[in-house]
């Protein structure tokens, strides 16, 4: 008994071993073709995301919470403060409303103190990466 199973392992490592001789791993060649517009379209992203960077400057955050609110927060703050930006920015679970663009603390200090007379919990802060 032990025989015979010896003999049909034997046999079934002997045809595996005999048809896998032609297998053959995939090729490590690729080739990507894409349109050209692809790479334009991605190089102006680019420019607008670095006009758009909210890391080198002081901004004024008015308002965190769902992204409903945080809209009309931003909708009410561009009626009271026409002259200033706003954005939002979501940060995993809430979004938050940023303010103003300052390159130096002291005008965002100075700005700070007319938009606390209406967002009583503005406060200053300078994004990070």
């Amino acid at each position: 008994m032990r025989n015979l199973a010896f003999k049909r392992l034997t046999k079934i490592v002997f045809i595996t071993s005999f048809f896998s001789i032609g297998i053959h791993a995939q090729s490590g060649k690729t080739t990507l073709s894409q349109d050209e517009k692809f790479s334009e379209l991605l190089e102006e992203k680019a420019k607008i995301n670095a006009n758009l960077s909210i890391n080198n400057s002081y901004k004024i955050q008015i308002f965190y919470g769902n992204s409903s609110d945080a809209k009309n927060q931003l909708a009410t703050f561009k009626r009271d403060f026409s002259g200033i930006e706003g954005t939002i920015i979501y940060t995993n679970p809430t979004y938050k409303v940023y303010v103003g663009n300052y390159k130096s603390r002291l005008h965002a200090e100075k700005a700070l103190i007319e938009i606390k007379k209406k967002y009583p919990t503005a406060l200053l802060i300078k994004p990070g990466k």
